[in-house]
């Protein structure tokens, strides 16, 4: 057992399952992890399963709770879930079917796991398929665990490995055998309600997977009860797997995450490769099947296509439908690269936009700012002007100060170099907005240190750092350009490593439009919203300094 045991929220829903759900219930309550509670969740059953669930939570108040929806409602397996969730108190929700059973030490190895993995938001592992409830001797012998194929074992799986593996059918993290961070199923708003019987484990589990790391473990904690009656099953003899059939529950799991996708948008190349591939059998039947039938069928469609287009189409059109069919990711061969009006030795501006608009930094600046709007409240300090402490304190600021290097300006409440700033008085400012600055200090560890001795216990810096950067040919006082990873040691030095966060913003074509000097106008806001982390334009810290002081490192 684990010394320290945070609170598990197990949810059963269960829709006419007098059969089965006493087994269930008791599986939970045969744990070797005693930290739980059980919210049990009837979407409207018409049989005894009510009173048996009511009869649990009689004889267990305070650990097991009976739910149902307003009138004893019909509502669907997800908002039935969802109702659960908001009901939970624990740290980690553990979802089981009401036909399905847990083995004793489910919970104890998987709350265990994701104490151990931080960056994880979801452990599970290979079920064992339950033939043997029966009773039968000759389904005895059909019992088995169920295989995760080549995927190995007991790793971590990050974005956007575990949807793509969930779009091949590679990975099905589904409910009974996984345990997830409560904190994660509310970011992404629980299961979609849209999604009544079918694949609605498979839309939650996608949302979550875009956001956040899989941890796949090596053990098998439940059995998946197999009869004819349970959903999968009763699908499968409906066809609703199946790729010919058009309104199948699968399609339609496709054609909301094609959605989602686009509303989230999500550019990734790998997952929109495997979602095509997956429409593919409804979308182009017919060429789903010649596939099929050919030795294309393991992933040489686009051999096959590539072949065809480079016997029957002119070399400008058949680069034209390769440059559409793979979108933005599409590479031109070496010679079709065409720079227009970027084949030049000059940029475009040399002082970063300013004379053609707003430079593009300026938005990811003003980004960073409104995300953490609410820390800009109180006693407010910031570099030059006001200007961002009145566009995005609103009448959270009780005071704001001005802080300049030199005299001279007559807006300045404060005169001073952040690298000898001895006269700022300490635990002064409850919000420091420190924006494009400390790239013109050269002595950053004493800059660093008083920010973090100036602000107030509880207080909050918000930085922003150059990246990828023109160093401007009229100020010899630019010293540095900052990585993620140079941005956190610097603060880390100072601010403990849980009050810091540091993230990046820029991509190729908004890092290539700043080195330019394009403004913000030149470029599409999907295109500057798209974030790739090899191209760091703007680094920005949030930097809070703890209630208790402590002496800086």
């Amino acid at each position: 057992m684990i010394n320290h045991q945070p609170l598990v929220s197990t949810i059963i829903i269960f829709l006419n399952e007098e059969k089965f759900i006493q087994e269930a219930i008791e599986s939970v309550l045969a744990q070797t992890y005693d930290n739980w509670e059980l919210l049990l969740v009837d979407d409207g059953s018409t049989d005894s399963s009510t009173q048996i669930t009511q009869q649990y939570a009689e004889q267990h108040p305070g650990k097991v709770h009976y739910l149902e929806h307003d009138k004893h409602q019909n509502r669907g397996m997800s908002a039935s879930r969802n109702l659960g969730i908001r009901n939970a108190q624990g740290k980690y929700i553990a979802l089981l079917d009401a036909d399905d059973v847990w083995l004793p030490q489910k919970l104890e190895k998987q709350v265990s796991i994701l104490e151990s993995q931080p960056e994880a938001a979801i452990v599970y592992g290979p079920t064992q398929l339950w033939f043997s409830w029966t009773g039968n001797p000759q389904d005895a012998q059909r019992d088995r665990q169920e295989s995760l194929g080549a995927i190995q074992l007991d790793t971590l799986l990050k974005p956007p490995i575990p949807v793509t593996l969930l779009l091949q059918g590679k990975i099905t993290p589904a409910g009974t055998h996984a345990l997830i961070r409560r904190q994660v199923v509310e970011d992404v708003g629980g299961f979609e309600e849209s999604f009544r019987n079918m694949f609605e484990d498979q839309a939650f589990f996608a949302k979550v997977c875009l956001q956040a790391a899989v941890f796949v473990e090596s053990g098998s904690w439940d059995k998946y009860r197999q009869h004819p009656q349970n959903f999968c099953n009763v699908a499968q003899t409906q066809g609703q797997y199946h790729p010919t059939q058009p309104n199948s529950a699968r399609l339609n799991f496709l054609e909301w995450l094609e959605n989602y996708l686009s509303e989230q948008r999500i550019k990734d190349a790998e997952i929109w490769q495997a979602l095509k591939t997956a429409l593919l059998p409804y979308r182009h039947p017919n060429l789903y099947h010649l596939l099929k039938n050919t030795n294309y069928l393991k992933g040489k469609m686009k051999g096959l296509v590539k072949s065809l287009a480079q016997q029957a189409l002119p070399a400008p059109i058949h680069a034209r439908l390769r440059a559409k069919w793979h979108g933005a990711e599409y590479c031109p061969p070496v010679g079709a690269v065409k720079f227009g009006s970027l084949r030049r030795l000059t940029p475009i501006s040399r002082i970063f936009g300013f004379d053609r608009g707003q430079p593009v930094d300026r938005y990811y600046m003003e980004k960073f700012l409104a995300s953490h709007a609410e820390d800009i409240r109180g006693r407010v300090l910031e570099i030059g002007d006001n200007s961002y402490t009145q566009q995005f304190g609103s009448d959270r600021v009780t005071q704001s100060d001005i802080l300049h290097p030199e005299a001279g300006n007559p807006e300045a409440t404060i005169v001073g170099d952040l690298a000898h700033a001895e006269h700022i008085p300490s635990d002064s400012f409850d919000c420091f907005i420190l924006t494009q600055t400390l790239q013109y200090l050269y002595d950053l560890r004493s800059a660093a240190e008083t920010v973090y001795r100036i602000l107030k216990p509880g207080g909050v810096a918000l930085v922003t750092l150059p990246g990828i950067t023109p160093a401007p040919e009229y100020n010899w006082s630019w010293y540095w350009s900052f990585t993620q990873v140079s941005a956190q040691l610097l603060f880390e030095e100072f601010f403990p490593k849980t009050h810091l966060k540091v993230e990046t913003y820029g991509n190729v074509l908004a890092a290539t439009a700043v080195l330019q000097g394009l403004a913000i106008g030149e470029v599409e806001k999907k295109e500057l919203d798209y974030h790739d982390p090899s191209y760091q334009l703007l680094v920005t810290v949030r930097a809070e300094k703890p209630q208790t002081i402590s002496s800086p490192k």
